[in-house]
């Protein structure tokens, strides 16, 4: 059976392992998310399923959206998401822990990076600076745009000084070493995307890397 949850970003720590080693971990609040809408391949062309996470005043929803649960009786949740599994075994009003996945599972998991705003090429990409000599013009500049009479253009793809951050990522492989059933929580191995309060979708891994 295919598996997912929506779940909100805590923070790192670190445990250890029953042989002494440091594993660095992120604490994930993995739900309670309540099923809201399955879609099947004959009705809606896919199969899918729609989780709601998060509690919210119903004075704050906007009329589309109160009516999308009103039409199931059930009440909004903050964050809707949905997730295309090929498998699919919920029913509409099932209530998702984050018991729904074991020790030593692997998951994908996306969310939003942290937005860096407007970034140079060093900070950017990675690039190196040049001397920083008083003499020397040229710090922390792109680099060269090209020739000149020809092509006349900068290629497409030039590195160069822009918005940095605030992208979807996905990360994939990621160990599940341990489940606090008590808080609801998923400990994953090593780092994931987006800051602290970062909404994360979480679901069985693609492919298992060796």
């Amino acid at each position: 059976m295919k598996k997912a949850i929506l779940g909100k970003k805590l923070g790192m720590t670190q445990i250890f392992s029953e042989n002494g080693k440091v594993i660095p971990v992120t604490v994930i609040e993995a739900g309670p998310c309540t099923v809201v809408q399955v879609k099947n391949e004959e009705i809606d062309g896919y199969n899918a399923v729609q989780l709601g996470f998060g509690e919210v005043k119903e004075n704050k929803v906007i009329k589309p959206i109160k009516g999308h649960f009103s039409k199931v009786n059930l009440a909004p949740k903050k964050h809707l998401r949905e997730f295309r599994l090929s498998e699919i075994s919920y029913n509409v009003g099932d209530e998702l822990k984050a018991d729904v996945f074991s020790i030593g599972d692997f998951v994908d998991i996306q969310g939003k990076t942290k937005g860096k705003g407007f970034q140079g090429v060093i900070k950017r990409h990675g690039q190196s600076r040049g001397p920083m000599g008083h003499g020397s013009m040229y710090h922390r500049r792109p680099g060269s745009m090209g020739s000149t009479s020809t092509p006349g253009r900068v290629f497409k793809g030039k590195k160069l000084p822009g918005h940095m951050g605030s992208t979807i990522v996905t990360i994939q492989n990621l160990e599940v070493v341990g489940v606090d059933l008590s808080k609801n929580a998923l400990l994953i191995k090593g780092s994931v995307p987006g800051c602290k309060g970062a909404i994360l979708k979480i679901k069985d891994a693609v492919r298992i890397s060796n």
